[in-house]
């Protein structure tokens, strides 16, 4: 059996903090994740192996143990005992966490001891824990019993697995808020999107993943928000920006246009000599702010001029005369 490196599952180095452990994870999760990729064995062997590994790397207390146990089987290795493979019963035997330290052992009945509290998310080809090998190895029967009946007999609480979805809103929906209904394992749960929700940006709801066992609290759902491109507005942080069209006319007298926006419909004024490609800021009027009511950014408007198709020969003539006379 293998030892199993999980900041290189993870594909962070042994440094990492926990934020970018918990990134590395988010994205590898999305990525692998068995809704996304239906019916393909190596990406769903692959997301168990990363929530596995983040299941470790994710608790500070874990990963210290966890780290303590590489050190360990570097030593072990390095002994010459490795080169079948890493084999824990023999390791033990040699020792364990060294001669000076297998006090450790006699105390905790496992080299982590009960404390590292993992959660029995997966099933199925993986041990009878739901773990890898590795661990099934690693800890045995001690760690199976210690799990099931941790103090008095009691069932071990666990908490239960965090679950990743997506969903794609339009831009209205992302502006007046909305609401989806998410699909786990026959359950729904219905989640409240606020106004002003960036694209790309994943909402976290506590007690809403899987539910825990034995008591345990339910693990938490992370719900990617995807916004689809609009045709007329283009969105920037909290700021729209569109194209008017105004006619001749109004561009060299002044007027007024009206500019269809995501709150309704306003009249905007045109300024004398509006050049085209001038750029009119409308205050408010762009995305509200997400989680600040009564907040919004702003609509930029660019002005296009347009000829007007019905001009008779006598119009022509006249903009020719106004023509000579500035030239």
């Amino acid at each position: 059996m293998q030892y199993k490196d999980y900041y290189k599952i993870l594909g962070v180095n042994r440094n990492a903090s926990q934020d970018e452990i918990k990134k590395a994870y988010r994205k590898l999760a999305v990525k692998y994740h068995p809704d996304k990729t239906k019916g393909d064995k190596n990406s769903e062997n692959k997301f168990k192996e990363i929530s596995e590994a983040y299941e470790v790397l994710k608790d500070p207390e874990k990963r210290k143990k966890y780290d303590r146990f590489g050190q360990n089987w570097k030593q072990y290795q390095e002994a010459g005992a490795g080169a079948g493979g890493f084999e824990f019963s023999d390791f033990m035997r040699q020792g364990g966490f060294g001669r000076g330290r297998s006090q450790d052992w006699q105390e905790q009945s496992s080299p982590f001891g009960d404390a590292f509290g993992f959660e029995e998310v997966f099933t199925g080809g993986r041990g009878r824990s739901g773990f890898s090998d590795f661990f099934e190895t690693l800890f045995g029967e001690d760690f199976r019993s210690a799990r099931a009946k941790p103090r008095g007999g009691r069932t071990a609480s666990m908490r239960g697995q965090d679950v990743t979805a997506e969903t794609t809103l339009t831009l209205e929906e992302a502006y007046y808020g909305t609401s989806r209904i998410i699909q786990m394992d026959g359950r729904k749960v219905r989640v409240n999107i606020k106004p002003g929700i960036q694209d790309n940006r994943t909402l976290r709801l506590p007690g809403k993943g899987m539910p825990g066992s034995g008591g345990g609290q339910a693990g938490d759902l992370y719900l990617k928000i995807n916004i689809k491109q609009h045709p007329v507005y283009k969105r920037e942080g909290n700021d729209l920006y569109m194209d008017v069209k105004v006619d001749l006319y109004s561009a060299v007298s002044g007027g007024k246009t009206e500019v269809e926006t995501l709150k309704g419909k306003v009249k905007v004024g045109i300024p004398k000599k509006t050049q085209s490609g001038k750029v009119l800021r409308l205050p408010k009027l762009g995305m509200p702010v997400h989680n600040k009511p009564g907040e919004y950014g702003d609509l930029y408007v660019k002005i296009h001029i347009q000829i007007p198709e019905d001009l008779t020969e006598e119009d022509v003539k006249k903009f020719e005369q106004i023509k000579k006379s500035k030239t």
